[in-house]
């Protein structure tokens, strides 16, 4: 692949490309089919907190039994996380690191891997002072980054993970390899050096557990590795020697791919090169490699007769109306939480989906567009935290 990597296009979704068969409203695993619902906030009490590095934490939540159904997720999605420090308002997605775990007298627990980000507000608040007791608000899980088990039994599947993109592929490593007798798990896992690799022992256990169908390659940047094909960084040529001498395209029925931006265009790009069906290619995205957006909605004034779009809002049942200055230039989402504080969001990047909505009337265009698949763009869906309105009078509705 000559030339810098392309980036995703609009027709391409952040969390995994749909079969043609399955509706991309739904999520299917084990049998069950559970369609797309809005994402909502409860607080959870930590019930743990565990050091898998030197900046990484495992943050375990219990579920009580009344709020089990609310937080009854599929191996390979993810919550986001709401708090308030130094006096503004932070959202961040962690991908699910567990199965859904089951606790006696109904509840349950769930488990979010935290790393932390170079000037990250959250992740550094995370590694340093949240200790067990802590209550948070947590999303209700959204994504649909998860394996349909019936259709992948005896298959063989590869998980492609960087950093801290391993923790939806321990869930659904897990859940593949319990399903299954027969089916196969390959991880090619690439990190800086021994000490950053999350889950080390995890992995080491599950190996132990899974012998013969779960394959473990680790990739170290820093580190100098007995086979030099895993040592340094995968570019180009590192991945295309791999797929020439360990990980066979052809013997491979599944690909999940979770990491940076760069490295998941790579994967796709090349796997597309060798033959490898767009259909079979799921992945992950919670940043396009642009800071996150954790201080909430930027400030806008509406001015008396300022020129205006007016953005009606459909949520839970009830209309709202906002006023949005042409000059300001302001997304549909950050028009609606000054009205609709409770109007759901996430990453605000276009990359998770939780903004989700549908144009009533009027028209938007999008900025970027990394969580919609075709079909929902044709059904008018957008991500209103990329849509900006292009009509004087725009109608979204969250509830349908």
């Amino acid at each position: 692949m000559p030339g810098a990597l392309r980036p995703l296009q609009g027709d391409l979704m952040s969390l995994f490309r749909l079969p043609d068969a399955r509706s991309a409203d739904a999520v299917t695993t084990r049998g069950r089919v559970r369609e797309r619902q809005r994402a909502r906030f409860h607080t959870l009490t930590v019930s743990e907190v565990r050091h898998l590095t030197d900046d990484a934490v495992e943050v375990t939540f219990a579920v009580p039994a009344d709020l089990a159904d609310d937080y009854d997720y599929l191996p390979g999605q993810y919550v986001a996380l709401r708090v308030h420090l130094e006096g503004a308002e932070v959202r961040r997605s962690y991908s699910l690191c567990r199965p859904p775990t089951p606790t006696t007298g109904g509840g349950a627990t769930l488990s979010v891997a935290v790393k932390r980000d170079e000037g990250g507000l959250f992740s550094t608040w995370a590694q340093t002072q949240l200790t067990p007791g802590f209550e948070i608000d947590v999303m209700s899980p959204q994504g649909t980054f998860t394996s349909g088990l019936a259709e992948l039994d005896g298959a063989h599947v590869v998980g492609i993970a960087a950093g801290s993109g391993i923790t939806p592929m321990m869930a659904l490593a897990r859940d593949l390899l319990t399903a299954s007798n027969t089916t196969r798990f390959t991880l090619l896992y690439t990190n800086r050096s021994t000490r950053d690799v999350m889950f080390l022992e995890d992995l080491a256990d599950l190996k132990d557990r899974y012998p013969t169908r779960l394959v473990l390659h680790h990739v170290l940047s820093r580190e100098q590795r007995t086979a030099p094909v895993l040592s340094g960084r995968i570019d180009e040529e590192r991945l295309r020697t791999i797929l020439d001498s360990l990980i066979l395209p052809a013997t491979v029925d599944e690909w999940f791919l979770c990491g940076p931006f760069a490295l998941v265009d790579l994967c796709r790009e090349v796997l597309a090169e060798v033959g490898v069906p767009r259909e079979h290619i799921r992945f992950e995205l919670f940043t396009t490699g642009d800071a996150p957006a954790e201080r909430g909605p930027r400030r806008v004034e509406v001015r008396q007769g300022e020129k205006a779009y007016r953005i009606e809002i459909n949520l839970d049942g009830v209309s709202s109306t906002v006023e949005s200055p042409v000059d300001a230039h302001e997304s549909v989402l950050n028009a609606a939480l000054r009205v609709r504080p409770d109007a759901p969001f996430a990453c605000s990047g276009g990359v998770c989906g939780t903004c989700r909505a549908r144009v009533l009337e009027g028209s938007v265009t999008m900025t970027e567009n990394y969580a919609l698949e075709p079909d929902e763009l044709e059904r008018g869906y957008v991500l209103t935290c990329q849509s900006h309105p292009t009509s004087d009078r725009i109608v979204v509705d969250y509830d349908v």
